[in-house]
């Protein structure tokens, strides 16, 4: 009996951090399959990617599509990206680092924000982009 209690309160213990790992990984594949989208020239599933509050401010793929390519170019068309440091912040929200190789060859750091929506899919509520001559991960 007591080997059995100790069981159910270390699984108690790990399956949290299992859960965030879970979390964290779909959260990463809506940044990567935006991120292949934009390659791919392919606006309208990058828009899909968007959270609500992103889309109210750009309710339009035509508009979403001007900031991107205005304001985001690395991120836009990046020659290669990968993941820095990640945090669930909360049970719906999550930070995630990505290092991208934008196509002028420099390095830049891209901070998303993502949400967690109602149908269970993460969503890019935001990115914060800058350049940088080295980064740490």
């Amino acid at each position: 009996m007591r080997r059995a209690t100790a069981l159910f309160f270390s699984l108690l213990l790990v399956f949290p951090a299992l859960a965030g790992d879970a979390e964290i990984n779909a959260a990463q594949d809506s940044i990567t399959g935006q991120l292949r989208a934009f390659r791919a020239n392919d606006n309208a599933s990058a828009y899909s990617f968007a959270a609500p509050n992103v889309k109210r401010i750009f309710p339009t793929l035509d508009t979403f599509m001007g900031m991107v390519s205005g304001a985001y170019k690395p991120v836009h068309k990046p020659q290669s990206f990968s993941f820095g440091k990640s945090q669930q912040v909360s049970p719906t929200a999550i930070v995630q680092q990505v290092i991208i190789v934008g196509a002028d060859g420099k390095d830049y750091e891209a901070v998303y924000t993502l949400e967690l929506q109602p149908d269970g899919v993460w969503r890019i509520t935001g990115v914060s982009l800058r350049a940088s001559n080295s980064l740490s991960t």
